[in-house]
């Protein structure tokens, strides 16, 4: 087996929980990196020359530039399932084969917590919690919640998780369930009992809680935006553990204060990590948490793994699993 240099690029979770830095240890040599989240391009590239293989966190942004000036990466894996900071179109053109973690790998600990933040926002449960911490114990009548079985839901994108999430919700809840995803014939979400949705209109209009579990392309950034939330029905609670660029910040700002959204509770925000001074924080029904839906032992376990799998198949010139660009014509390591 050839030995490689390996980058671990701004992952702060990788290999903390398991051995998976040790097992790339045992086939290149392998460095942690941290560089700057918005640098990109030629010095991103210079940076990372000399590499063979990176490990990819949710930053820095891998563009175009980058492949052109980079002459060394051969393989990118996300360190993850998404890989919008990755121009996959350069990749493939550059002969980068660029792989994420299968979506199944954290299917159970991104669905739970989109079920914690949905129950969070319908029950106060942070608010509430600072008013204990307040000594404002008495005040506990403004925090009178909904219950979630009464409810109708709506599920954009109908993958893994998504998939996961209405199944808790429908089965575990018996919550009504409206399905928006175009990639998916109207049979499959039909057999599973719930509705289809033709639009994205049909999920602003009906949805008490609306929640994303769609990839981030140039099709859904902003995909609830102002035309989204002029259609929503007052009150309308919005879960997003996708991504944050999905929602359009200054849409859901305008419609938070107008009080047509009731409440946003998220993990991911557009442009993140960000700061405590942040627009969206300044409101008592926004709950924001760390991107760490993904933050489970098992999960984290799976991911490492699916990494390790993925760099180790590679040099044994196997079939790598989650595969998002292959090449027609792949680099080589250069050494």
């Amino acid at each position: 087996m050839s030995r490689v240099k390996i980058a671990i690029v701004n992952s702060k979770s990788f290999g903390v929980y398991t051995n998976a830095v040790e097992r790339l240890k045992e086939v290149g040599v392998v460095d942690k990196i941290e560089v700057e989240k918005d640098l990109k391009g030629k010095p991103l590239a210079e940076k990372l020359q000399g590499y063979h293989i990176i490990i990819a966190s949710v930053t820095p942004n891998y563009d175009r530039e980058f492949f052109e000036y980079n002459k060394t990466v051969v393989l990118i894996v996300r360190h993850g399932i998404g890989y919008d900071n990755i121009d996959v179109e350069a990749a493939r053109e550059h002969g980068v084969i660029v792989a994420r973690v299968p979506g199944w790998r954290e299917r159970e600990a991104v669905a739970e917590h989109t079920i914690s933040l949905m129950l969070s926002a319908l029950r106060y449960v942070p608010q509430s919690y600072i008013a204990v911490k307040e000594g404002k114990w008495s005040e506990r009548a403004k925090y009178v919640g909904r219950e979630i079985n009464h409810l109708t839901i709506g599920i954009i994108g109908f993958g893994n998780i998504g998939s996961r999430v209405a199944e808790i919700l429908s089965k575990g809840f018996n919550s009504k369930i409206i399905v928006y995803d175009p990639y998916v014939p109207r049979e499959k979400v039909e057999s599973y009992g719930y509705r289809y949705a033709t639009s994205l209109e049909d999920i602003a209009r009906e949805c008490d809680i609306v929640t994303l579990h769609t990839a981030l392309t140039n099709e859904t950034k902003h995909m609830l935006n102002e035309k989204f939330f002029e259609k929503a029905k007052k009150g309308i609670i919005i879960v997003n553990t996708a991504r944050g660029e999905l929602v359009d910040t200054n849409a859901l700002v305008k419609y938070i204060e107008k009080g047509i959204v009731a409440a946003y509770s998220a993990d991911v925000v557009e442009g993140e990590p960000i700061g405590c001074d942040h627009v969206l924080l300044k409101y008592p029904n926004v709950i924001i948490t760390p991107h760490i839906a993904a933050y489970t032992f098992e999960a984290l376990a799976g991911m490492d793994e699916a990494v390790v799998e993925a760099v180790i198949n590679y040099l044994d010139k196997k079939p790598i699993d989650g595969i998002v660009v292959y090449p027609p014509s792949p680099r080589s390591v250069r050494n």
